[in-house]
């Protein structure tokens, strides 16, 4: 599966207002709740329940949360831009402003961890992450994702 199956062009936030760990999750609950039509309580639990195993931020300004719900028929991705980074808790203490959400339904299995390393995989090069931060709408956002991950496979 491709980032550009994953976000629909409604599921990027180019300037995501959070000032917290847990807005960040409580904002992007929402926009996943209104574009899955699940309840945003229940992804907000899921993500947060997640989130105490261990710190989603993976470095670099970069947090990856996800989690697995039962309810959903395929995989969601949303993609946000933070307007000011946030502390995250990461791996290495930096603050975080590129967040990817990755919603999989519970059976996903071996595609939810493919597509958590694709991700993961497009989001370690500080040149994809230049580039992503200079982006000032949705439109530019996706086409640098696209575009990394074209150059990725290749």
């Amino acid at each position: 599966m491709e980032l550009n199956d994953l976000i629909a062009p409604n599921a990027i936030v180019p300037l995501l207002k959070a000032s917290s760990k847990k807005q960040v999750i409580q904002e992007l609950s929402e926009k996943a709740a209104r574009l899955t039509g699940l309840p945003q309580r229940q992804i907000f639990d899921k993500l947060l329940q997640r989130e105490r195993l261990g710190s989603t931020g993976v470095g670099q300004g970069v947090a990856i949360p996800h989690g697995k719900l039962a309810e959903l028929d395929r995989l969601w991705g949303i993609f946000a831009v933070l307007d000011k980074p946030v502390n995250y808790e990461a791996l290495d203490d930096q603050p975080v402003d590129i967040v990817f959400l990755l919603l999989a339904p519970e059976g996903a299995g071996a595609d939810h961890l493919k597509a958590l390393a694709r991700v993961a995989r497009v989001l370690r090069s500080p040149d994809t992450l230049a580039k992503l931060r200079s982006a000032t709408d949705s439109d530019a956002i996706r086409a640098v994702l696209c575009e990394m991950e074209r150059s990725d496979a290749a």
